[in-house]
């Protein structure tokens, strides 16, 4: 079967992800394969405490493709997004959260859209999200608040399935959340100020069966709140 990408990197932000990593690089890995002609595996581990480190070193002396890329110490989601973006080497970007709760296998409908458009991004957005009712007002407020101060309008800013041009990391300025949960809008925001072409994919998102999230915490929401308004500020 011909392949329907020639080269393309693919991060996993790891932390403290020991029940479902493999299951989750194993099927990544699967897709890979069959999609892509060359390709690389990275595993973005953001200060696991858990068993994370000794099977990302397990599944790394597998496959050369793999690599890990850690972190001393947990220093947040956007600094995992970062390292991930600015690691990669291949002329196109993608990356799912690590937790089970996507099907890399869609990726195949962000390469089509993005042949179709010309696109420089394309971006997932969940057909249904499989949280409470609580996490999704609070997302469509968050939202909200980012139209208000950035006239940024998709369907959903946080979607954790992208695939990106490594044109737009090499040309937006460096991305500076890093604590909080505010990476996803920042880099829309700065590529959308630099011109690029962001296009939209549904996803099928499933429910967190192991581990726990943790981009509910106060502090996490304190300090992305405290970077959107930086970034605000900055760009008036």
């Amino acid at each position: 079967m011909a392949k329907i990408i020639d080269k393309l990197s693919v991060f996993l932000p790891i932390y403290n992800e020991e029940e479902s990593l493999e299951g989750v690089v194993s099927a990544t890995k699967k897709v890979l394969q069959s999609v892509a002609n060359d390709w690389e595996l990275i595993i973005v581990d953001d200060g696991s405490k858990d068993k994370s480190g000794q099977l990302e070193e397990k599944i790394a002396s597998s496959d050369k493709r793999i690599r890990i890329v850690k972190h001393r110490v947990n220093e947040g989601y956007g600094a995992t997004i970062s390292t991930g973006l600015y690691e990669s080497k291949y002329p196109w970007i993608a990356f799912i959260d690590s937790d089970g709760q996507f099907n890399f296998a869609e990726i195949t409908d962000f390469i089509k859209r993005q042949e179709e458009t010309g696109a420089d991004m394309v971006i997932g957005y969940y057909k249904k999200r499989q949280v409470s009712a609580f996490k999704i007002v609070t997302s469509k407020l968050w939202e909200l608040t980012v139209f208000v101060l950035f006239r940024l309008k998709v369907k959903d800013v946080d979607c954790g399935f992208k695939l990106i041009s490594k044109r737009v990391v090499d040309t937006i300025p460096h991305l500076e959340s890093q604590r909080g949960a505010f990476i996803s809008s920042e880099l829309l925001i700065k590529s959308k100020k630099a011109g690029f072409k962001i296009e939209q994919v549904p996803v099928t998102h499933y429910p967190r069966i192991k581990g726990t999230g943790t981009g509910r915490n106060w502090n996490v929401i304190i300090k992305s709140f405290a970077d959107l308004f930086h970034l605000w500020k900055k760009l008036k």
